[in-house]
């Protein structure tokens, strides 16, 4: 693959979305690479399949670390990386291969995303003891606001983001992923990061939160001004 031919691909499939994430080039050059290789018999919705199939690993190696050894934590790498691969690329692949079904595939994709939360909270839940199961339900309502705020972001302004600042859906990840294997290596510690995980998605809730007020409260003013006084 030449470099013209990525940067026709990367035009392709980042126009519908504003990015800010840290790891925003470096993610979309690869899903570029990766969507020109998707085999033409695999379709979007199979994409999206393999995706939740990954929540489903992450969701398994918890309870299977809980019941036997906690290394099993590591299969929920493979997991998220199942998750990012299909999640990211079902609507790329829409657009690439110009077939795009975008109410279609926005209402699938928060369905699957709000799953996948559900899948890893009840995860966590299971591994997690005592008081600490609470951890879980945290992060599926913290994760859950995230969500909303993005969809009334969207009502409001018309433009469609699912990130936070420099933190996206990859970040979040990665960020889990390393919480796994901080776990396996010390036993404990996955309290003390979902303790913080939580504190953070918090802070960025209430700040996303004001900044969408804010938003909303423009827009009010924008569109009294514009109406002809009776």
């Amino acid at each position: 693959m030449n470099h013209t031919e990525n940067e026709s691909a990367l035009s392709k499939i980042s126009k519908d979305r504003e990015r800010t994430n840290i790891l925003k080039k470096h993610e979309q050059n690869l899903l570029a690479y990766l969507v020109q290789r998707i085999p033409l018999w695999m379709n979007s919705d199979m994409l999206t399949a393999i995706g939740l199939a990954g929540s489903f690993v992450t969701a398994a190696s918890f309870i299977l670390a809980s019941y036997f050894h906690r290394s099993l934590l590591l299969f929920g790498i493979l997991g998220f990386a199942l998750n990012w691969f299909g999640d990211s690329l079902d609507g790329r692949l829409a657009y690439f291969r110009n077939k795009l079904r975008k109410w279609y595939g926005f209402s699938l994709d928060f369905t699957v995303d709000w799953l996948t939360n559900i899948l890893i909270g009840l995860g966590y839940i299971v591994y997690a003891n005592g008081k600490w199961e609470l951890l879980g339900f945290g992060f599926v309502v913290l994760y859950g606001w995230a969500m909303i705020t993005a969809l009334l972001r969207y009502k409001i302004t018309d433009k469609y983001t699912i990130d936070s600042g420099i933190l996206g859906p990859t970040e979040v990840r990665i960020i889990i992923s390393l919480i796994l294997v901080f776990e396996v290596i010390r036993q404990g510690s996955i309290i003390y990061s979902g303790i913080l995980a939580c504190v953070v998605l918090f802070t960025i809730n209430i700040i996303d939160s004001i900044k969408l007020l804010q938003i909303a409260d423009k827009r009010d003013k924008e569109e009294k001004e514009s109406k002809p006084s009776a």
